[in-house]
């Protein structure tokens, strides 16, 4: 037997009176408070913290990305944010509301980081099954099949089995099956691993399109260029704890120094930069803090809290 599909929340269709209010204005979309996950074994003594009072908040329409190695926390926050566990301690609120909600799951949109999927369903049909899942009326969801096989870059392949598929291929056809309930919320677990570079940025690009439609995106990634290319802030988890948190700019920022770029220096007149700028008649391009890399920023992070772990 072929692997169940990913498990995107869904349930039965709902009449849009029931559906729960947005948050106000000024909420965030996604915010969790103390938010903590203890596992245990089988006698129930604690056998792992993987998740120590995280507070979070996620604005609309901004695209957050979620930092941390292996053992971090991640995989963890995610399945608490889309209501798939319970948590020890603390509280997770999506779109105002308690994300075990059903209702309040039909607006959420999940990649996971594996895209199982009915090998012997073409894309169309794939995209069809997901539809029918929420009980999108037929007319409905073969416009939003053939938006979403478009949107992907996917429609001339659209009868073609998924076995068929290179994993390229299968990951855009996951985003894909993510939108088929045009979600508010999209939460992507690791959405361009193992993909070569054009498929990468292409994928990106569908990131970047989901926040001009309005969409709010909270996305992992090991990646770092990816989520220093597409996110507005980040959070770095080490060890279940919050590390850092901010706007790319900022925590990149190096406050100490500045930066100047200027346009068309030839080679000669390095030396009149000791001179004062104006005079010299240069085009000053930019005059700003230089940045770090998000990479340096991460393994900085990670060895300062090894660092502080081991002190106390």
């Amino acid at each position: 037997m072929d692997p169940t599909p990913s498990p995107t929340p869904v349930g039965p269709s709902a009449d849009p009176r029931s559906v729960p209010p947005s948050p106000a204005a000024g909420e965030p979309v996604i915010s969790t408070s103390g938010l903590t996950k203890l596992y245990r074994d089988f006698w129930g003594r604690p056998r792992h913290l993987a998740l120590d009072r995280l507070d979070l908040r996620v604005e609309r329409g901004e695209i957050f990305g979620f930092l941390g190695p292996n053992g971090a926390g991640k995989t963890t926050t995610m399945k608490l944010i889309l209501g798939l566990i319970f948590p020890t301690g603390g509280s997770a609120r999506v779109l105002g509301h308690d994300p075990r909600d059903v209702e309040t799951k039909r607006r959420i949109g999940f990649l996971p980081e594996e895209s199982y999927l009915y090998r012997f369903l073409t894309a169309a049909e794939t995209l069809d099954f997901y539809g029918r899942l929420f009980s999108i009326p037929r007319r409905e969801r073969k416009k939003k099949v053939d938006e979403l096989l478009a949107l992907v870059g996917l429609a001339q392949v659209r009868n073609r089995l998924v076995r068929e598929f290179s994993k390229g291929m299968a990951r855009r056809i996951g985003f894909a099956q993510a939108l088929i309930n045009d979600p508010e919320v999209v939460i992507l677990d690791e959405p361009t691993s193992g993909l070569d570079p054009i498929v990468s940025r292409q994928m990106k690009d569908l990131i970047l399109d989901l926040r001009r439609r309005g969409k709010t995106v909270f996305m992992s990634s090991h990646l770092l260029a990816d989520i220093e290319d597409v996110c507005d802030r980040i959070a770095i988890l080490f060890e279940g704890r919050l590390r850092k948190t901010g706007t790319v700019r900022d925590l990149l920022s190096i406050r100490d120094a500045l930066e100047v770029r200027l346009k068309g220096v030839p080679a000669d007149r390095v030396t009149l930069l000791k001179e004062t700028l104006s005079k010299a008649g240069f085009d000053v391009a930019n005059i700003a803090p230089p940045s770090d890399t998000l990479e340096n920023l991460f393994l900085r992070t990670i060895r300062e809290s090894r660092e502080g772990e081991s002190q106390s």
